[in-house]
């Protein structure tokens, strides 16, 4: 016994305990109570008995329900692939010799350090039906009559969130392939150059496919982060205009807490579940695939 107490593995065993006891108390237990809750009607108040699968059929002929899953997949999607496009993009332009590019890849990180809430509070005013500087900017040019109504029509808030979503979260694609690109030997370029590539030859069969693993994991928490998002969602809209906004997280968060049903509110966080794996499961045999093309064993 004494052997093993001075063992590696027991040593390493003695570090991880105060993480894994972290991710039981906030993460497995919440996880495990919220599915449990689920299953049952509690409501805030009283704790609630089982009562099956009858919170997800009730979901299941609620037609705000699917209006809040639609909204969530095309809210993940639009935001996601833009994010993507516009932070390759950025990472591109600051991984070339520009003058103080230490500078911009620092001002770059501002979106995404600037706490959610105040972001959204900014969008809010920006936003606003009276007193938005877009609109008055288009006015002043004479492109509009009258302020546009961005919050207040179901079209033109899903866009409006969505501009937020993907204003917050281009810093954070842009920075994590920047390191990619660094990562990149410069002598690949090089030798392709030399053997007649173009500009779009090089970027497509040398940067690109050497960038994958990156691409998988980035866009992985990308997806995630955007499935989940609720700060930036109830902060300017609260789900509205007639549920036009409702996100699955944003209407957990309506029937379970100033609802009060918490069993309801539960059943819609579990749903969310299966979405977040398939997009884990995407990633993972992506990367598994990308081990295998270099030669890797698993």
């Amino acid at each position: 016994m004494t052997d093993w107490l001075q063992s590696r593995n027991a040593t390493g065993l003695l570090f991880m305990l105060p993480a894994a006891a972290f991710l039981i108390c906030f993460l497995t237990y919440p996880l495990g109570l919220g599915v449990w809750l689920g299953f049952t009607d509690a409501k805030i108040g009283r704790s609630g008995v089982f009562i099956g699968l009858e919170n997800y059929w009730y979901l299941w002929h609620d037609p705000v329900f699917w209006t809040s899953v639609f909204n969530t997949v095309f809210y993940t999607l639009i935001a996601s692939v833009l994010k993507f496009a516009l932070g390759l993009w950025l990472a591109l332009i600051l991984n070339e010799h520009l003058p103080f590019k230490s500078f911009f890849r620092a001002i770059v990180l501002l979106p995404w350090v600037v706490p959610t809430v105040l972001s959204a509070l900014a969008f809010w005013w920006i936003f606003d039906a009276q007193f938005s500087i877009i609109s008055w900017s288009l006015m002043q040019l004479g492109w509009i009559d009258a302020p546009i109504n961005f919050l207040g029509d179901p079209t033109n808030a899903r866009i409006s969130v969505i501009a937020a979503n993907v204003w917050r979260g281009i810093p954070f694609i842009a920075i994590s392939l920047l390191a990619g690109l660094q990562t990149i030997s410069p002598s690949l370029q090089e030798a392709a150059s030399l053997d007649g590539a173009t500009s779009w030859q090089r970027f497509r069969l040398v940067t690109l496919p050497m960038l994958t693993p990156i691409i998988a994991v980035v866009m992985t928490f990308s997806v995630l982060f955007t499935f989940t998002d609720f700060q930036l969602i109830y902060v300017l809209t609260k789900g509205g205009p007639v549920n036009a906004t409702h996100l699955m997280a944003t209407l957990s968060f309506q029937r379970g807490i100033p609802g009060g049903q918490l069993g309801e509110g539960a059943a819609i966080a579990v749903a969310m579940i299966p979405f977040l794996l398939a997009a884990i499961l995407f990633s993972f045999f992506g990367l598994q695939r990308r081990k295998w093309q270099q030669g890797g064993q698993d």
